[in-house]
């Protein structure tokens, strides 16, 4: 594997009127290419300030972020926006998909911003629609979908440009067990498979699980960093009983 991201005493503070609040505090970490990883801690404890400037949405402070070699920490808004809609590929908790437009218009949406035209639009959109097994619902509404469907949406809007790194915040943080596990289970398909990066933010140690390294964040830094073997969550799903569908008479 080849090294994606690396930071060297990465330092975020922000101000509060004349306040100081320091988010981060020297973070040195490096990633490499194809991981998988959980980026945990408790609220306040600088993960998620540090999945925004990993995801080029801030600045830091101080400090160095390079992304595929390149330092990428002092570059201005629109070069920042350039590399997240080329190499970032983003999943919310609450989806994030607009309510007016169907399944496939939601995943079309990063292709505009490449001039891409509209046969290459539909085609990318439908085959990342189908890598998460939606393709029978492209022309769906949100409104029409469950809430693991809706999440399978906003993963393939993520794929569509064909991302290096996929960051995901809390991605089953509104979903049941086994719709958490069924969205875990693409997350690790896409990351053994296709061997795309993986950054996963959570505050559950069971979701974690899945992911095959842990960064715990506290107070601003790095309190732990271990690597393991994941759990599989296609073996877990085969655990869990199918659910009943009862037919109205």
């Amino acid at each position: 594997m080849t090294e994606l991201i690396r930071v060297e005493q990465l330092v975020k503070t922000y101000f509060l009127g004349e306040v100081q609040v320091p988010a981060l505090k020297g973070v040195d970490l490096t990633l490499q290419g194809g991981e998988f990883v959980a980026i945990m801690g408790a609220s306040g404890s600088g993960k998620s300030t540090f999945m925004n400037i990993i995801g080029c949405l801030d600045r830091p402070t101080q400090g160095k972020y390079f992304l595929e070699g390149k330092d990428v920490s002092g570059l201005t808004r629109d070069e920042l926006a350039r590399i997240r809609n080329k190499k970032i590929g983003f999943v919310f908790q609450n989806f994030n998909l607009l309510g007016r437009t169907s399944a496939l218009e939601n995943v079309e949406l990063p292709l505009f911003y490449n001039r891409s035209s509209t046969r290459e639009r539909r085609h990318r959109a439908l085959e990342a629609l189908q890598t998460v097994g939606l393709q029978d619902r492209s022309h769906h509404l949100p409104s029409q979908l469950s809430g693991g469907q809706q999440q399978r949406v906003a993963i393939a809007r993520a794929l569509v440009n064909q991302p290096s790194l996929i960051l995901a915040d809390e991605p089953t943080g509104n979903l049941d067990t086994r719709t958490s596990l069924e969205i875990m289970e693409i997350f690790q398909k896409l990351n053994q498979g296709s061997r795309i990066t993986v950054i996963l933010v959570t505050h559950e140690s069971d979701i974690a699980r899945y992911a095959g390294r842990q960064v715990v964040f506290r107070d601003g830094k790095i309190l732990k960093d271990e690597s393991f073997q994941p759990r599989q969550a296609a073996e877990d799903l085969g655990q869990i009983p199918q659910p009943v569908e009862r037919k109205i008479p």
